[in-house]
């Protein structure tokens, strides 16, 4: 299927492309273009600002790819072990073809060489017609690093005299997906009947979230919490509202997306 990613302000029957990774790069991913490849500072970012959008994605035959730049070692629930085996299971979900870790350090990978060098890297590899990536200001220091990170790696990935041993391949557009602050958003996805899918794939990382009916007793966070699994429904709900559709994922990007024409837009 052609890939018609954001040609309007919401999904529309036009379809949008996707594209996610496993954690484990398997080798067949090396010489394969994807059409979108969303980064996630942590495991289980992806999952809370564009778990509807992948897998709806996936479901209209696109390839997608996730890329999580950290381990999230440094989480107070769970480890980066058990976080690796719950966003492998996520990956299975969401039915992603490809998901691989970057490991730059959770909380302390700064916007520099080395790391711009790494991502740089992965995109040349995966060549993505779209990016995803976090929001540019969130509650977590680390999403906003990586927005700009990406938003960067996008750019300098198209630079021939960047030597990486591999062709220059610049992403179309990076788009920052809106996850736990409010922000408006610049066009929304319609996920209306994914709902579900992005539900079991966020309650996978189940070190991390609240599960009904478990006994938790591990510290409590921001987000492990049943209030907080309440927030991200309540907020597919009001992005969705906005664009005119039941439930939606809000997304920011630097440059409007164009479209063919007044019928293009819902």
């Amino acid at each position: 299927m052609q890939n018609k990613a954001f040609s309007g302000v919401v999904q529309c029957d036009e379809g949008i492309s996707w594209v996610l990774a496993s954690y484990f790069w398997d080798m067949n991913a090396e010489s394969l273009d994807y059409d979108v490849v969303a980064f996630g500072a942590h495991p289980d970012d992806v999952e809370l600002f564009a778990g509807g959008t992948v897998a709806k994605s996936v479901s209209q035959g696109l390839r997608v790819a996730i890329v999580d730049l950290t381990r999230g070692e440094l989480g107070t629930r769970g480890t980066a072990e058990t976080r690796a085996t719950e966003s492998a299971l996520a990956q299975n979900i969401l039915g992603v073809h490809h998901r691989e870790n970057l490991d730059l350090g959770d909380g302390f990978f700064e916007v520099n060489e080395v790391s711009l060098r790494k991502v740089i890297e992965v995109i040349r590899r995966l060549r993505p017609r779209k990016v995803l990536a976090n929001a540019w200001n969130d509650r977590h220091p680390d999403h906003g690093r990586g927005a700009e990170l990406l938003h960067r790696a996008a750019f300098l990935s198209g630079l021939p005299k960047i030597d990486t041993g591999q062709e220059p391949w610049r992403p179309e557009a990076v788009y920052h997906g809106i996850q736990d602050h409010w922000l408006n958003p610049d066009f929304v996805v319609d996920i209306e009947g994914y709902e579900e899918v992005k539900a079991q794939a966020i309650a996978a990382y189940a070190t991390q979230f609240h599960q009904p009916g478990n006994d938790d007793r591990a510290p409590a966070t921001p987000i492990s919490s049943p209030e907080f699994l309440q927030h991200l429904k309540a907020r597919d709900a009001a992005m969705g509202r906005l664009a005119g559709v039941k439930l939606g994922e809000g997304f920011q990007t630097k440059r409007p997306p164009a479209v063919d024409g007044l019928n293009s837009v819902c």
